[in-house]
């Protein structure tokens, strides 16, 4: 596990008091992105640049959201996009994701079913392509 170098190791200007973004390489096909904080209409854009930066660079990537404490409508709409950017690149998008609140807004809106999921992100990046 390698701390990608700058700016992709830490997302620096990107990073705000509300949303703190980390990417760690795993070996040269993987990586993970960790996020903390809260994804709203104001952080969501900041949120979405950094994702898809790392959805086209690596063939897997594992989005860990446990430190997430708050996801709206607009972070949603981040997964989405980034998971079907992933599908059509032919890469790999799963979702770390143990809080009740950010399970509750998948399945209320009938998106649990478009994303794959890992309890851990050891297994997350297990079978990376």
């Amino acid at each position: 596990m390698a701390l990608l170098p700058g700016t992709l190791g830490r997302a620096g200007p990107l990073c705000s008091d509300v949303l703190d973004l980390q990417v760690t390489g795993h070996g040269p096909h993987a990586r993970v992105v960790t996020v903390g904080g809260e994804i709203d209409t104001l952080t969501a854009a900041e949120l979405a640049v950094f994702v898809i930066a790392q959805v086209t660079a690596a063939p897997l990537v594992v989005l860990n959201l446990d430190g997430v404490q708050f996801l709206g409508s607009a972070g949603l709409s981040v997964l989405v996009q980034a998971n079907e950017l992933a599908a059509r690149e032919g890469h790999h998008l799963r979702l770390v994701c143990n809080s009740g609140m950010i399970n509750r807004a998948l399945d209320v809106t009938g998106l649990r079913e478009q994303f794959s999921f890992a309890d851990t992100v050891p297994a997350a990046l297990e079978n990376s392509p």
